[in-house]
């Protein structure tokens, strides 16, 4: 049988079905629509003329100027000489831009102008700087490289602060420990009951908590360890230190510290058993290599940290939460907390935080609510510590799923807006990291250039690092003027 299909016919089957649609985009309201169990979606005239071609951001330019390179000087010999002091400035590495990416007032610019006069002093001491995130920073990333940048310019050597129990990968360090060595955090999982975390909001024990004296009597000591050694692969400030500062706080009972270098015991010790917050010292001519620290106690102290550094200089602590909002400071005991923060000379605190609550903010109230609330924080740390200066690293461009294309959170912007605000309120200063990226929709295009992971949340390590040194140019461009003035 001969087709009886024209040309014709089809002309008009494809107009009436144009037609149909038409009339649907028109007079059908835009959203989605539950007809007989099944969802409908609606596009309003507008999407369906659009040409839909989404803008891209010109990465290339965006970073053109952006030098992530480092001067290769010859490292120091294991042994330093006498009287020579770890932790000697080198050189430094930064371009001054003229954007405005760090916001703040007059109270700001006071703070920041005695940060810089503290950082230029501090090739003769050491002071401390804090860089609390979320998981944009886990396992040392953009940290690593802005703690290279700032040593090498003011001085300073090794990682700073490493948890007894680390849980994210890292070529910064290495770090392994005994199976019965626990993580308790104040940020999600196992937590202490007496909120006693100090700097790092986490500690490792190696037994349960008891206070009870007559249940501690009929307990048995437990042994554990943890061994550290420097990563091949770190950079170079980072991977040299030769002091190594173990803190601990309420051992209650007799913890007896064995501690091996390179295999061969080197201390035999008794930590104070009094409750308090004390640091350990070990002290060495040059680079220990590997160090084996052996704990034997009937109940665990909390092990706040090591600490690996040089003698003098800038100490930068990547402290990783992942999934937090950084909405902990109320949580956390105190009176440790400000011992352990003016006892470190802590004098800057970074705070990157804001992609884990983007995504359960609806409108622009809880932008403005979630904003208020990390307001709170800023203003705890404050307390805790007055005369740091608080830098708040904003979130950056975040994609979300809409109608099969990646683009930025509707309400990102927005709560960029209200977190730059309560940062100045609280004598601040703001780094606008989501307009560094280059702002709407930059997000997608750094995934495609391979400087962002395919979550379209979190960067590579080249992205990270790019990142980092806009950060650096950003803050050493307000050190250039505010020390000038």
């Amino acid at each position: 049988m001969r087709n009886s299909f024209k040309p014709y016919h089809v002309v008009l089957f494809v107009t009436a079905c144009l037609s149909v649609l038409g009339a649907i985009v028109f007079f059908v309201p835009e959203g989605r629509k539950l007809i007989s169990g099944y969802e409908f979606r609606f596009l309003s005239e507008n999407k369906l003329l659009k040409n839909g071609i989404q803008k891209k951001v010109d990465v290339k330019k965006i970073i053109a100027d952006i030098d992530t390179s480092f001067v290769d000087l010859p490292e120091k010999e294991d042994s330093l000489a006498d009287k020579e002091l770890m932790g000697r400035p080198g050189v430094a590495n930064y371009k001054i831009n003229e954007s405005n990416l760090l916001a703040f007032d007059d109270a700001g610019a006071e703070s920041l102008a005695n940060l810089f006069k503290k950082l230029r002093g501090a090739s003769g001491k050491k002071i401390r700087i804090l860089h609390y995130g979320d998981s944009q920073i886990e396992g040392d990333r953009m940290t690593a490289f802005l703690r290279q940048r700032l040593q090498e310019q003011f001085g300073g050597n090794g990682p700073g602060f490493i948890p007894a129990v680390n849980v994210y990968s890292t070529v910064t360090f290495v770090q392994r420990c005994s199976p019965n060595f626990k993580r308790y955090t104040n940020f999600g999982g196992d937590a202490l009951k007496s909120n006693r975390y100090g700097i790092l909001n986490s500690v490792g024990r190696f037994t349960e908590e008891i206070t009870d004296s007559a249940a501690i009597a009929e307990l048995k000591p437990t042994n554990a360890w943890i061994e550290i050694e420097p990563h091949g692969s770190a950079y170079g400030r980072a991977k040299n230190y030769n002091n190594v500062y173990l803190h601990y706080s309420d051992a209650r009972t007799r913890c007896i510290l064995k501690v091996y270098q390179n295999g061969n015991l080197i201390v035999t010790d008794s930590l104070k058993a009094d409750g308090k917050y004390h640091v350990y010292p070990l002290n060495f001519p040059g680079n220990p290599g590997k160090l084996k620290l052996e704990f034997e106690s009937k109940v665990s102290p909390n092990i706040l940290g090591l600490s690996l550094e040089g003698d003098i200089g800038v100490q930068i602590d990547n402290i990783a939460m992942r999934g937090s909002s950084g909405t902990f400071f109320g949580k956390i005991d105190q009176t440790l907390a400000k011992r352990m923060y003016d006892e470190q000379n802590v004098e800057m605190i970074i705070m990157q935080f804001g992609g884990n609550s983007m995504p359960y903010i609806n409108d622009s109230i809880s932008a403005k609510k979630a904003a208020n609330y990390f307001r709170g924080q800023l203003y705890t740390i404050k307390k805790l510590r007055p005369q740091a200066m608080i830098v708040v690293i904003g979130p950056s461009d975040m994609s979300t799923l809409v109608e099969g294309e990646y683009t930025t959170y509707p309400l990102l912007p927005f709560f960029v807006d209200y977190l730059r605000k309560v940062t100045k309120e609280a004598g601040g200063a703001y780094f606008d990291m989501y307009a560094a990226m280059g702002g709407k929709d930059a997000m997608v295009a750094w995934v495609e250039n391979g400087l962002a992971a395919k979550d379209y949340i979190h960067f590579s390590n080249k992205g990270a690092s790019i990142a980092a040194q806009k950060f650096y140019d950003a803050l050493m461009t307000a050190y250039t003027k505010l020390v000038s003035e």
